[in-house]
């Protein structure tokens, strides 16, 4: 953006989204910073780590005061409430692992603040993510972040070509020291704010204490079986629990040899095994978000693909199932399992084709098949 523009800021209250409103703002842009208000517990003013509430937002407040533009302060609870706090808490009582950040982005950020962004008669909508969008010879494409350790593309995988139209990321080239150091040049009330760690809602860490609160009926005690179906021992609510897990099993002398396989919600059962029965070869996804248009009739087609965020891309090849599935046979297994509800993230090299959440894992050839599921 090399001619002045309007521009409209997220800012979270963070290191990140302060550099980025510096950044534009000193480039000569029109700059307002717009923080979106998404929840509260009473108890997040002086939380650390957090964002877009209590302490995060008198932060925000505090930047754009530096810096002499606009804030506006939204109030999107509500919103949030169903569209990701809601979603978090199901996803765990269907046996899934969610991720609440992706599913913030691809709703309230990406869908409501561009929303909010349009209205103010702005050309675009910045945020502080570190990827890349390159102009391509088809439009806008998502890249990875030019520093691997802190490329957050897996997380904005739900992003729309409309909405990378409308989006820009001025630290996508750039590391967290290079950031930091522009915080500390320019003064920035939040140079040495520490990032956030924990899902931001989550008082505490404790995602079961959470969702039990959110949904009473989520402590319900059931089995923990091998793959024969033989018990094993008890549990106390499958949302304790996640695909690949080994801790936590109170197993007695078993625990040391056994994760958890597979979740069966309608049972309340966790089926657990030795770490060989977690392989998988084949992955299958659903509610397909594609942005690139070659991928979405792909059939056999070489790619990397992200399953976890913290694992690096492995190789695979991408079949199109229908406009919105897609499956993925791993070229290596992967030896740790894939947990449903957790993302399917594609790539040609530092491109992002698309991706999809993960609803079905296959084992792989030489893995134990698992018994039948239980009725």
């Amino acid at each position: 953006m090399t001619s002045p523009r309007r521009i409209v800021v997220g800012m979270s209250g963070g290191v990140d989204s302060a550099v980025t409103a510096a950044v534009l703002a000193e480039q000569g842009h029109d700059v307002i910073g717009v923080t979106l208000q998404l929840y509260d517990h009473g108890m997040t003013v002086g939380k650390k780590g957090a964002c877009c509430a209590g302490q995060d937002i008198y932060d925000a407040a505090r930047v754009a005061e530096q810096l002499g533009i606009p804030h506006y302060v939204l109030d999107y609870e509500s919103r949030f409430r169903q569209s990701v706090i809601d979603d978090f808490a199901d996803t765990y009582m269907a046996g899934e692992t969610p991720i609440p950040c992706i599913r913030c982005n691809q709703t309230v950020k990406f869908t409501d603040l561009m929303q909010v962004a349009r209205d103010l008669d702005a050309e675009a909508l910045a945020t502080g993510h570190y990827v890349r969008r390159v102009e391509g010879p088809k439009g806008a494409e998502l890249h990875r972040g030019a520093d691997p350790s802190r490329d957050q593309s897996y997380f904005l995988f739900a992003t729309t070509r409309d909405q990378l139209d409308f989006l820009r990321f001025p630290l996508g080239d750039q590391t967290k020291t290079e950031t930091r150091a522009i915080a500390l040049r320019l003064g920035l009330a939040v140079a040495d704010k520490p990032d956030s760690q924990d899902i931001c809602f989550v008082p505490e860490g404790s995602y079961a204490s959470l969702v039990a609160k959110l949904r009473p009926g989520a402590l319900t005690p059931g089995d923990v079986v091998d793959l024969d179906g033989t018990v094993l021992g008890r549990h106390e609510g499958i949302i304790n629990f996640t695909v690949g897990q080994r801790r936590g099993l109170a197993l007695g002398g078993h625990a040391d040899r056994l994760f958890v396989i597979r979740i069966e919600p309608e049972a309340a059962r966790v089926v657990v095994g030795p770490r060989e029965a977690l392989a998988t070869s084949l992955v299958l996804l659903a509610e397909m978000n594609w942005l690139d248009r070659a991928a979405e009739t792909a059939a056999d087609r070489p790619v990397l693909v992200k399953l976890r965020s913290a694992q690096p891309p492995v190789p695979a090849r991408l079949t199109a199932t229908g406009p919105d599935s897609a499956e993925l046979v791993l070229e290596a297994a992967a030896p740790t399992g894939v947990a449903p509800g957790q993302a399917g993230v594609i790539y040609d090299g530092d491109r992002v084709l698309g991706g999809g959440w993960i609803k079905r894992a296959r084992p792989a050839p030489n893995a134990r098949p698992a018994a039948v599921e239980h009725a």
